[in-house]
């Protein structure tokens, strides 16, 4: 996760026009920022924090707008204008923050499951751009040297998973990291001979950049990019909660996003920006089995040294992005295979569940499929949808309400995808009825002589004939019972 701490400020520093040292600057503010937020989330404070292992971040909800911002005012002197926005929709999602906790009922399976499903897809054009090298612009970017750096990493992690220690097993990630790295030095992909230029040591300094300005356009866009990392930042405590077996109540999840809010309020001074629950992490957590948040406190404080010690951020960041992008395969699949697994407890039958969770995925893989789709809509809008996560969960939290809580004009049998997703079925004592050449024929059950076999509940020829699980044939269909004889090898 430190790869998408440190993008935020670097697309930000460079559009503002800042010197190298000013966006080394603004890096260091968001490892401090991003370590302090993690830290308030999972360790807590009275009304603050979700004390679950989630590790907090700047959002790449804010990137569009705050570009938007940089472009109107210009130069350096918009952060001002970005930092005093950042500040006051903050505060304005820390007063909305109690309406999103109290909400957590339209929260079932079948909605945090599309969402959690739709993060780890949303998450794959990140991984496959860290694979081909992270930056468009490079020569090499999406290279066979690089692509088969993130194949060799992932090998090295799928290869480490099947050791039998369970230490090793679960340090398969970040051990593949430091081989991958290794074979990229090796190779001379990289090196780390940067890592002494610059300064060891450098504290954020409050309003280092200038005061905060407070303009109502700007502040009015960044309460809607609040609303998205609400939205979002629900989404990543319910599924890190489904993931460690942890309810999570209104009021948990109400200081989980007030931890956010406070945080994202807190950031500008020091230089940072809006604060979020990365994602990354419910993949992290869902792989290793580590759900302790003490774990993640620990990153949060390493995070805060990160921020303190500039020299320490270098040496991670010489981490080549195609290593990144083969453990992220796995970190990022096993988000979209947490959600599925969530998916699996669902009631699909005499229900819409199906048609909430086909269509609200589908609405969410438009941005990725098409990221130019919103282009012609009003800004607000595409701000909210742009983001698949957001997108997948206010469609399924529509869907949900409109099928599941709104009952009028709801039948036993609404569509045929209800029907489709109700398929017949027999059980296993009523399979062990049948033998060899037993056959249905006119709504009657033969054996492979031709002789009628009496059915429970059915007089001979057939002139009653009962449902089986609801389902009919187009012959007619019968529960069978078990009969006297048992049943034949090679039955069917």
């Amino acid at each position: 996760m430190y790869g998408g701490i440190i993008a935020v400020p670097l697309i930000v520093g460079q559009a503002a026009g800042l010197s190298p040292g000013d966006i080394g600057l603004l890096i260091a503010a968001c490892l401090f920022m991003g370590g302090l937020a993690t830290l308030l989330q999972t360790l807590g404070l009275p009304f603050f924090g979700a004390q679950l292992p989630l590790v907090q971040g700047v959002s790449f909800a804010s990137v569009s707008t705050i570009l938007a911002i940089v472009s109107t005012n210009g130069g350096p002197a918009s952060l001002g204008v970005i930092f005093g926005a950042v500040i006051a929709a903050s505060l304005v999602g820390l007063v909305i923050t109690p309406l999103f906790s109290k909400i957590i009922h339209f929260f079932p399976p079948v909605v945090t499951g599309t969402v959690i499903t739709t993060i780890g897809l949303t998450l794959m054009p990140v991984t496959a751009n860290w694979a081909m090298g992270g930056n468009s612009r490079a020569p090499n970017y999406g290279s066979m040297a690089n692509i088969g750096l993130a194949a060799a990493t992932l090998a090295v992690v799928l290869l480490l998973s099947k050791v039998k220690s369970a230490m090793i097993s679960r340090l398969s990630i970040l051990l593949a990291i430091v081989i991958g790295t290794f074979i990229a030095v090796a190779t001379g992909m990289t090196d780390f001979s940067k890592v002494s230029n610059g300064p060891i040591v450098a504290f954020p300094t409050p309003f280092h950049f200038g005061m905060p300005t407070f303009q109502l356009a700007a502040i009015v866009s960044m309460c809607i990019v609040m609303l998205v990392i609400l939205v979002e930042t629900s989404a990543d405590i319910l599924a890190i909660g489904e993931i460690v077996d942890t309810h999570v109540d209104t009021r948990r999840l109400g200081d989980g996003l007030r931890a956010d809010m406070i945080s994202s309020a807190i950031a500008p001074i020091f230089g940072s920006f809006t604060q979020s629950a990365f994602a990354q992490n419910v993949g992290l957590v869902a792989v290793t089995k580590v759900k302790s948040r003490y774990v993640v406190a620990a990153g949060g404080a390493i995070l805060v040294v990160l921020g303190l010690l500039p020299v320490l951020g270098r040496v991670v960041a010489a981490i080549p992005m195609p290593v990144l992008g083969g453990a992220g395969v796995v970190l990022f699949g096993s988000v979209a295979a947490s959600g599925i697994r969530t998916l699996a407890r669902v009631e699909y039958e005499n229900n819409m569940n199906l048609v909430v969770v086909a269509t609200s995925i589908a609405f969410g893989m438009i941005p990725i499929a098409k990221p130019d789709f919103y282009e012609h809509f009003p800004a607000w809008f595409g701000t909210i949808f742009h983001s698949g996560i957001s997108s997948s969960a206010v469609m399924a939290i529509l869907l949900n309400i409109l099928f599941n809580h709104i009952k009028a004009g709801n039948t036993e049998d609404q569509s045929v995808f209800v029907a489709g997703s109700n398929p017949r079925s027999l059980t296993p004592e009523q399979l062990e009825a049948f033998q060899h050449g037993d056959h249905y024929l006119d709504g009657v059950l033969y054996d492979a002589q031709g002789n009628e076999v009496p059915v429970n509940g059915q007089e001979a020829g057939g002139r009653r004939s009962p449902r089986i699980d609801g389902e009919s044939s187009a012959h007619g269909s019968a529960t069978p019972l078990p009969r006297s004889r048992k049943p034949l090898a090679g039955h069917h």
